[in-house]
């Protein structure tokens, strides 16, 4: 058992031995198909707080041959699988954390140092087989497995802290690019490689170093995705446990949504929440506000107000794929918003191509990075938003038209267009201190069409729902009237609490006073028929 040569099992040890495991060892079944093939080199980029380190460790307590894991895996779902037995400790194990390298080379290059460490364990091991010493890594490698057709599997985790912590060293980045693809392909010693960090693969131009390798992102994580955090039935399970409501644990960490798996959680920050009792931003303690701000604060056309957009509870499209896959490489806003997705600052639709901020706790960090200067009118109608959901739930429909009229007026100064997307923009963000308790909902699918937004308390808040429609240059009576004819809060029928009907109108021809409020209280027999 060495440290980057056949590790042993002690970090998988450490995390079903806490208070909170969630069993993704199935996924080693997807990685035992892929050993030997055309898809045996794999590169799995999520956000910091993923699980990515955890799962190395599982894949290195299952592979190595420097450990026998046959009892922590006793009780697993991958046990039952047919392969598990096929190749549970039957491999040798190259372990590499590049940000061990990175923090720790002084004298000498990272890749220099990294190939000396990883030597001085092989000539442990095959010392016999080694005696020339100026051979580089992937010839000891080589000469290994032409002698004892010995095959290797490679893990590597923050694969990419180089492009990240080095973004200016694009010498280093090429040369330590240059240093993967000679190690790995097509060397018939590689059995394997898996290989996890924030970012996809850097791309120079149209193309890649290291071209071999197939992607699992948080754009596409294809046959990765219940595996990227927790599912909807693992964090359910886990709020019957720990007697937390799922319903405002599901707006906090909820939101990253893939092909399959609509519903995926930030498994660290669920983990927090259980641990912790309560519901808060656990965000900021693994990443600050500030990494975030720099990204806001890029100057290109449409960046701004496509920000404002998603704070309102509104959607992106955007193109994900121009992006250089780096901290330094933009060239329009689209690259901005594909980082902002590649750090779980965003979630994605793949199907839609769009993008959305996520949850209640990245919105957070979107408010903190908006604080601290850049964005005074958008924190202007934030700091009014709980003034306005207090009229609202008051029925001071005058006091209502008011805040709208404020509201509107600052999103309209950062919004370069004046239509109905812009006013919904506008509600979003003036009722924006209501999703601590409620949930957002745009484009709601309701009796007879779509409710324009309807804002779901959460079970645990106590006051009533909002069915919102929105008219342009007509009146909020006929707002109202719509709701009640299209039967909006049949959308609703599983909700047992109040409703509160709120029609909008916005004319653009009256300059002092835009905004007009009717607000009615939906009675229990007119839900019921």
């Amino acid at each position: 058992m060495g440290i980057y040569l056949n590790p042993g099992n002690k970090g998988f040890w450490r995390s079903i031995r806490s208070d909170i495991y969630v069993d993704k060892t199935e996924m080693i079944a997807d990685t035992n198909r892929c050993l030997n093939t055309r898809e045996q080199f794999i590169c799995v980029s999520r956000p910091r707080r993923f699980g990515k380190s955890m799962t190395i460790e599982m894949l290195a307590a299952y592979y190595s041959r420097g450990c026998d894991s046959a009892q922590l895996f006793r009780g697993c779902k991958i046990e039952k699988n047919n392969s598990f037995l096929e190749h549970l400790n039957q491999y040798d194990v190259i372990y590499l954390n590049v940000q061990q390298f990175l923090s720790e080379a002084d004298s000498f290059t990272m890749i220099e140092y990294l190939e000396q460490e990883v030597l001085e364990e092989l000539r442990e091991a095959y010392g016999e087989l080694l005696k020339r010493q100026d051979l580089g890594l992937a010839a000891a490698f080589r000469k290994i497995y032409a002698k004892t057709g010995r095959e290797f599997i490679f893990l590597i985790d923050e694969w990419d802290c180089v492009m990240r912590e080095k973004k200016d060293a694009e010498g280093l980045q090429r040369q330590y690019l240059d240093f993967l693809r000679n190690l790995l392909k097509d060397r018939e010693y590689v059995a394997l490689a898996y290989m996890t960090g924030v970012l996809p693969v850097k791309k120079y131009g149209s193309h890649s170093a290291l071209n071999m390798f197939w992607e699992y992102s948080m754009t596409d994580q294809k046959t990765l995705e219940e595996y990227t955090g927790f599912t909807e039935t693992e964090v359910k399970e886990l709020c019957g446990r720990y007697g937390m409501d799922f319903a405002e644990i599901s707006s906090w960490y909820d939101g990253y949504a893939f092909r399959k798996f609509h519903h995926i959680y930030n498994p660290r920050s669920v983990v927090e929440a259980m641990k912790c009792g309560h519901c808060s931003s656990y965000w900021t303690s693994t990443e600050t506000y500030e990494a975030l701000k720099i990204y806001m604060e890029m100057d290109f056309d449409g960046l701004r107000q496509d920000i404002v957009h998603m704070l309102g509870g509104g959607r992106v499209r955007v193109n994900a794929f121009s992006f250089q896959n780096d901290m330094k490489t933009f060239k329009t806003k689209d690259d901005v918003l594909t980082l902002l997705i590649h750090l779980g600052y965003l979630g994605y639709d793949s199907e839609k191509k769009e993008t959305f901020i996520p949850n209640q706790e990245i919105l957070g960090e979107f408010e903190n990075a908006m604080s601290v200067g850049g964005w005074p009118e958008v924190m202007r109608i934030l700091k009014a938003s709980e003034k306005l959901l207090e009229d609202t739930l008051l029925g001071d429909e005058a006091g209502v038209a008011q805040g709208l009229d404020l509201a509107h007026m600052e999103a309209a100064s950062i919004l370069t267009y004046n239509d109905e997307n812009s006013l919904a923009c506008a509600i979003g963000l003036a009722y924006y201190s209501a999703r601590k308790d409620y949930r957002l909902i745009r484009e709601l699918p309701a009796g007879r069409g779509f409710a324009d937004i309807v804002f779901l308390p959460l079970p645990s808040c106590g006051k009533p729902a909002l069915i919102v429609e929105l008219k342009y240059d007509k009146t909020a009576k006929s707002a109202i009237q719509q709701i009640k004819d299209r039967q909006y809060s049949k959308a609703l029928e599983g909700y047992a609490g109040d409703i509160l009907l709120v029609g909008i109108n916005y004319d653009r021809n009256k300059a002092d006073r835009p905004h007009s409020c009717i607000i009615e209280k939906l009675a229990k027999p007119d839900m019921q028929s």
